[in-house]
């Protein structure tokens, strides 16, 4: 049977761009595959309930329920039986750098990231796609239950009802649409020879982007070649381990690079060999945290570079533009924070009313067969038919009526 949870059971560990760098959103990354054997071990250990596990390249998240009081001891107990290999000092780290949301600021927390109020480009509307993934692997692998169920399917209808009655994502902010108005403006054929180094999410939606809008000559690379090929795949394109990078001899006219990699990828002797005698201008998105292109490429060579910072200005600009736009989605976030409190109720008056019917049957199993058994043996068959039609017919007004009664007086009570 499914436990009632109090609002108060809702906990959310979020790590995001405000507290860790691009390179430690990687260490917390859990593969698909993997997920499952892991976060069903943490569930047993720590006791939850219900858990669900929101990673992108700037978070990564752990919405959960629990009576537990999620301080530093739970934090530590936490991170290491999720992540057994890491140093103790790791942990310890680690545990100091989460902003932790409880109740119904751990709902109200979802909301805005689903509808990207929380995103570090505001109006960047692929987090509710992401969103909605994890959630339905979390669903599909068994570790989210009933209550993250209610919660997710507000979270999505709120943030879709924010994208739809207001203009926080019509102004270009993001970075994938921003990346490519620029493209565009700078008139890059349809034909033109895209490298895409790095294939997380950013390098995903972009690739899909440009393929959506028409571009169709990509080739992909990826420290992990099962990555390049996916994407690869789904661009029509070609897949190159990340390696083989100083070995590429086709040419290119766009580069799109978006990796956690600490130093540059991206060097000068590497730059000169992908060139390939070129000496047209040659443009470079590069959105990873620090670059991945060698500033000194740029002192050589003729480049359109095109850099998280220079696209974080566009964005500052139309930000402005949708301030009044924000408020009116704080003002639709609220209506819906107040809508959830009355559905997590009547989630918990259900749960607390399901056990009346299986009561009310019990009764009459011990009436018919214990308490009148003798009485009934005496009766004929017409006369047992009668009897068993009105227990039946009193068996479900009693369970209809006075249910929907009862469930009224609960529901009223908390208003």
């Amino acid at each position: 049977m499914i436990q009632a949870r109090s609002m108060d059971d809702y906990h959310i560990i979020a790590f995001t761009h405000r507290s860790l760098s691009v390179n430690d959103f990687g260490v917390l990354h859990i593969e698909e595959e993997k997920r499952k054997e892991r976060f069903s071990f943490l569930k047993e250990i720590m006791g939850l309930d219900e858990i669900m596990f929101l990673s992108t390249c700037n978070r990564v998240e752990f919405l959960f329920l629990t009576e537990e009081r999620v301080d530093d001891q739970f934090l530590n107990k936490f991170f290491q039986t999720l992540y057994s290999d890491f140093s103790s000092d790791v942990i310890a780290s680690f545990v100091q750098k989460p902003e932790i949301y409880n109740g119904i600021d751990a709902v109200e927390h979802l909301m805005k990231v689903a509808s990207s109020l929380d995103s570090m480009i505001v109006g960047e509307r692929e987090i509710i796609t992401q969103v909605r993934k994890d959630f339905e692997l979390s669903r599909k692998q068994g570790l989210s239950g009933d209550f993250i169920r209610i919660l997710l399917r507000k979270t999505i209808e709120t943030a879709k009802q924010i994208y739809t009655e207001t203009s926080i994502a019509k102004k270009p902010v993001s970075v994938v649409s921003l990346a490519y108005h620029k493209l565009r403006e700078l008139n890059v054929p349809l034909d033109a020879r895209f490298l895409i180094i790095g294939a997380g999410v950013t390098n995903t939606n972009m690739g899909r982007f440009l393929k959506k809008h028409g571009f169709t000559n990509f080739s992909v690379f990826n420290r992990t070649v099962e990555k390049a090929e996916k994407l690869a795949d789904d661009l029509g394109g070609k897949a190159y381990p990340l390696a083989q990078l100083e070995e590429f001899d086709k040419g290119f006219d766009v580069i799109i690079t978006c990796t956690a990699a600490e130093s540059h990828i991206i060097t000068p002797e590497i730059y000169e060999m992908l060139l390939q005698g070129e000496t047209t201008n040659k443009v470079v998105i590069d959105i990873a945290i620090p670059q991945d292109l060698s500033p000194e490429i740029k002192e050589k060579h003729p480049v359109t570079h095109i850099s998280v910072e220079f696209l974080q200005q566009i964005s500052n600009q139309n930000l402005k533009e949708r301030a009044r736009e924000i408020v009116h989605a704080e003002k639709i976030l609220k209506e819906a924070l107040e809508e959830f409190k009355v559905i997590h109720h009547q989630r918990i008056v259900e749960l607390a009313m399901r056990v009346v019917p299986e009561k009310v049957k019990e009764i009459k199993k011990r009436a018919m067969e214990d308490v009148f058994s003798n009485e009934l043996a005496q009766m004929d068959d017409q006369s047992k038919e009668t009897l068993e039609k009105v227990i039946a017919y009193m068996e479900k007004k009693y369970i209809s009526g006075p249910m929907l009664m009862a469930k009224e007086i609960l529901l009223n009570s908390k208003k």
